[in-house]
């Protein structure tokens, strides 16, 4: 959803009508991101959770539908920017050329740039879901938000016990130079 827009609030339910349909939108477009982060990740483990995560993000897709269904509404897509813009960043990291480890975490932080701000916009509507009381609709989402907040985990899990120590070639656990003759950031 745009920050500014011309968009029309009457009522609450159109705010969280918005809310969704910005979500499924988002959803919609990292299911075609994920294959190719997966395919540019050189780390096993990195492809094997970008390949978990666009499993889940179907079932993200398929549980939007779902809370679609309930509210009476033909599942529609509200264009969101801000994913197009995350994916575009994602974008330029699968592209990118130079050592593997170092494109990995440049993948690792695209991904958990979509993740943080997948867990701010399933934590509003499924506030806003809950406001409406509309119980089903907010279960469905904190599903969601769980699962977003365990890939992020996850992410962060791979960074810091493979990838990011590879990347500046120090082992994890230790301290040391970032490279001979290099400073530190």
């Amino acid at each position: 959803m745009p920050l500014f827009t011309t968009t029309t609030f009457n009522s609450f339910n159109d705010l969280f009508l918005t809310q969704i349909e910005d979500l499924y939108d988002a959803e919609q477009r990292l299911t075609k991101a994920l294959p190719k982060m997966a395919e540019a990740a050189s780390s096993s483990q990195l492809k094997q959770a970008f390949q978990s995560h666009l499993t889940e993000t179907e079932g993200h897709v398929s549980r939007l539908e779902q809370i679609f269904r309930e509210i009476n509404h033909e599942p529609k897509r509200e264009t969101c920017e801000a994913m197009k813009g995350l994916i575009a960043e994602g974008e330029e990291m699968i592209k990118a050329h130079g050592d593997p480890d170092i494109k990995d975490a440049a993948l690792i932080a695209a991904a958990q740039r979509v993740e943080h701000y997948e867990m701010s916009g399933y934590g509003t509507a499924r506030s806003f879901a809950q406001r409406l009381g509309l119980t089903q609709a907010a279960n469905l989402l904190q599903q969601t938000l769980n699962e977003e907040k365990a890939a992020d985990e996850k992410l962060n899990t791979i960074a810091e016990s493979t990838v990011n120590p590879r990347a500046t070639g120090v082992r994890a656990g230790t301290a040391g130079a970032v490279g001979a003759g290099s400073s530190r950031l």
